[in-house]
């Protein structure tokens, strides 16, 4: 029955907007929950929720931000052979369960501390401005995908910006056409890089330097930690286009158009750019340094590029920024960076111990891992070494994409776990 509330909190939550930097209605729906429960409750200038009750030995901690993917935040529920999804869009049990399940321990507990932090999917922006004092001295995140680990260390992360002038200039002849890739299953850029995701907008790069065209405008992708579904190009071409791929559309459009004057170096840099894993950490088993070709949009006179660049170690992120930035740089880019996170190295504490040995409980081969994604909990102890941290989360197949689905019995597990670890200490 518990683990029903549980499920009835996630679809009562999905129905309150809160795409990534539109978080206040869910913002204020928290905090009052948490106070009609007894918490004391803090909301910081960035807009996390910090709630206290009683004499708290662990923190849960979850963020209440999610990726909106197309008819999202309008989610429609869909529950249908143990999996929970959403019609034609992301489901937000990224990181919305663990928001559920937070919620259901502070009905059931009396001492409790709980942090939602705020915009994580664009940047850790929460987390990074979280400068609050914690009762507890052992944080568990419920923001991780896979039920049959423990996570001890992830990926930092880096946005990465190229700019380039968006100047015009008319050319004497050719026919104008659109061109739209679509279709694709798209997918988080750090757990599911190493699976070779199709890229919508290097698609499209190449059908159009493949075919001899000229850039009108050029857009694609969805978030910076997505890999991108869909691309749209205006183009002008002395050649007749057509497709028989079934993922591309071209459309010939009437009357003229002037062309980008930066059009090749601008389908060079897309095309010439290496998506995926750039290396593999055998050890560790997952990839240690990544990049995801983001977004592309014309925007103020600019045609801006982006990438989200994932590392291990801080060299790695290091490196990646430098061998982006000289790819950019002979191509007459600019480079700017926006958000930075840096890795949480793997190390495994008695507190993770105590939380795996719950968890093999239930399932029996769980291991102590770590990821090659962000999570908050780095963050948040840096520079706080009395803290003792770790992350768990239910079975999320293909966040950040219209594919999400989160499965029901995982869910059970994973709440079980919290419940068993609050009472343990």
């Amino acid at each position: 029955m518990k683990e029903v509330q549980i499920l009835d909190k996630f679809k009562e939550i999905s129905q309150i907007p809160h795409c990534s930097f539109n978080t206040k209605e869910l913002r204020d729906f928290l905090a009052n929950y948490a106070k009609n429960h007894g918490y004391s409750v803090d909301v910081d200038e960035v807009g996390n929720i910090h709630a206290i009750k009683g004499e708290p030995k662990i923190c849960l901690q979850s963020h209440y931000d999610m990726v909106c993917v197309d008819h999202a935040p309008k989610l429609e529920l869909v529950e249908k052979d143990g999996f929970l999804s959403a019609k034609e869009s992301s489901l937000g049990a990224d990181n919305g369960m663990g928001v559920a399940i937070m919620m259901q321990m502070m009905k059931e507990f009396e001492n409790l501390e709980c942090l939602f932090t705020n915009d994580e999917e664009v940047g850790l922006i929460g987390a990074n401005g979280f400068d609050g004092n914690f009762a507890s001295k052992k944080l568990l995140n419920l923001d991780s995908e896979d039920d049959s680990e423990v996570i001890v260390g992830c990926a930092g992360g880096i946005n990465i910006f190229a700019c380039i002038d968006a100047d015009t200039k008319t050319v004497s002849s050719g026919d104008v056409y659109e061109v739209i890739v679509s279709g694709y299953p798209g997918g988080h850029s750090g757990v599911e890089i190493q699976k070779d995701i199709p890229n919508a907008i290097k698609i499209l790069a190449r059908f159009i330097r493949q075919n001899g065209a000229k850039l009108v405008s050029i857009e694609g992708g969805e978030r910076s930690n997505s890999i991108p579904v869909n691309a749209k190009a205006v183009v002008v071409s002395q050649n007749k286009l057509k497709s028989d791929d079934l993922h591309i559309c071209v459309k010939k459009l009437d009357g003229t158009a002037k062309i980008l004057k930066n059009s090749d170096q601008i389908l060079a840099f897309i095309n010439g750019f290496s998506q995926g894993v750039r290396s593999y950490d055998v050890e560790l088993n997952l990839p240690k340094d990544s990049v995801n070709l983001s977004t592309v949009k014309n925007h103020n006179g600019k045609t801006w590029v982006e990438f989200y660049a994932r590392s291990m170690s801080m060299d790695g992120i290091l490196r990646l920024e430098f061998e982006i930035g000289e790819m950019a740089s002979a191509l007459g880019f600019d480079i700017s960076i926006n958000e930075r996170s840096n890795p949480w190295e793997p190390s495994a504490d008695e507190f993770a111990y105590a939380v795996l040995d719950e968890l093999q409980k239930f399932k029996p081969d769980a291991k102590i891992k770590a990821i090659h994604a962000g999570l908050e909990c780095g963050v948040l102890c840096e520079g706080r070494d009395d803290m003792q941290t770790c992350s768990i989360g239910p079975n999320i197949y293909s966040p950040h994409s219209t594919h999400e689905r989160c499965e029901l019995a995982s869910v059970d597990i994973i709440a079980s776990v919290v419940r068993n670890i609050i009472s343990r200490y």
